[in-house]
């Protein structure tokens, strides 16, 4: 599994200096290597997780060799999208591109990036036949072939998108930081990033990042999870949240060399809003849930620790009152109290997510 790969000078380009780049041994890994995602090596690059409802049902409708070649690790697709514009980093053969053309409706655009020859063919063959299984009069689906990091080059204005999204994507790029300013950049105020990725617990060996197959499978160039929230704070977002975290068993060769560390797969929900802060802060907020996100009558989970129950009031701190008010959520959610008055930390952050009624702040809820 050893072999010499560069990971400076043109790293997102594959003209450069005779040795082979990340994203030159990514592009080989995923356009000639593997033929069909039951050509991986381990388990890191599929999801175990039981889709929505609403997605369920629409993959049917996608064309098998679509999810034949299709790679990830989660169902990064949340709900409220019709009418929205959604772009997909890293999309392949296109799954999550055309499940998502199907939920935003034909009021709505759906964006595809990706960098592999082979996997964006795929995705542009079926362009017409998915709008016809979809009963739409035109196609909403735009796919172009290029880099995440360098979405500007593309023609992918600032501010001009509502949802990115990305399936066990990220890990593969050397330019980590760089996407997630592009990211950021792209997304209008108020605007969300929710993607799945594999994430590790301590920061991988050169020797080992750099090692083809390790890379190809989406293990050896995950970020280390205090590195994920360092970038993510630097690119704009104080606070974001995971909605699902699955540690990942690695066995064979792949186990041999890397089971020195702990991987996870995990689904991050993150919105560009200026008014966060990096620490929950209480604020005496009180959110209700009025059921009206559809496919959720009695429940909405904003993330792993925070279930609203319809109609019943929950403690949140300024952070969690933000993200349910300034965002596409607000019409399904009702905030009570401004920051006008501040009562410190939010009591128990981080204690798993009890749910607190108003005044009960020894239940913070919080993360």
């Amino acid at each position: 599994m050893k072999a010499k790969v560069r990971t400076s000078c043109c790293d997102a380009s594959d003209e450069c200096c005779g040795e082979p780049s990340v994203i030159d041994v990514v592009k080989e890994y995923y356009g000639k290597t593997l033929q069909s995602n039951e050509d991986l090596l381990s388990g890191a690059c599929c999801s175990l997780d039981k889709p929505p409802a609403e997605i369920r049902d629409i993959l049917p409708l996608i064309a098998d060799e679509i999810l034949s070649k299709f790679y990830g690790c989660g169902s990064p697709l949340p709900p409220l999208l019709e009418g929205m514009t959604v772009l997909d980093l890293g999309c392949g053969t296109g799954r999550d591109v055309y499940i998502a053309s199907k939920l935003v409706g034909e009021t709505g655009r759906s964006i595809g990036v990706d960098m592999t020859t082979e996997q964006i063919n795929v995705a542009m063959k079926y362009r017409d036949e998915q709008r016809a299984r979809f009963g739409f009069k035109s196609s909403n689906v735009e796919l172009l072939q290029g880099y995440i990091e360098d979405l500007e080059s593309l023609g992918i204005e600032d501010g001009s998108i509502d949802v990115v999204i990305s399936n066990c994507v990220i890990n593969l790029s050397p330019a980590k930081e760089q996407v997630f300013k592009e990211i950021y950049r792209v997304l209008k105020p108020g605007g969300e990033l929710f993607f799945a990725d594999v994430f590790s617990d301590r920061r991988i060996p050169d020797e080992l990042a750099n090692d083809p197959v390790l890379r190809g499978e989406c293990l050896s160039g995950t970020l280390y999870t205090e590195d994920f929230r360092r970038i993510m704070a630097k690119c704009g977002w104080a606070d974001f949240r995971y909605t699902s975290i699955r540690n990942l068993e690695l066995g064979g060769e792949v186990g041999r060399l890397l089971g020195f560390a702990t991987f996870s797969s995990r689904t991050v929900r993150a919105f560009k809003l200026t008014d966060l802060e990096d620490i929950c802060e209480d604020y005496g907020q009180v959110a209700y849930y009025n059921g009206s996100v559809p496919g959720y009558p009695h429940f909405f989970e904003l993330d792993d620790h925070h279930r609203f129950v319809t109609g019943k009031p929950m403690l949140v701190c300024g952070n969690t009152a933000s993200m349910l008010s300034n965002t596409r959520y607000g019409k399904a959610f009702r905030v009570i109290g401004d920051r006008s008055v501040h009562y410190g930390a939010f009591g128990a952050c981080g204690s798993g997510g009890a749910e607190a009624e108003p005044g009960d702040r020894s239940a913070g809820s919080c993360c």
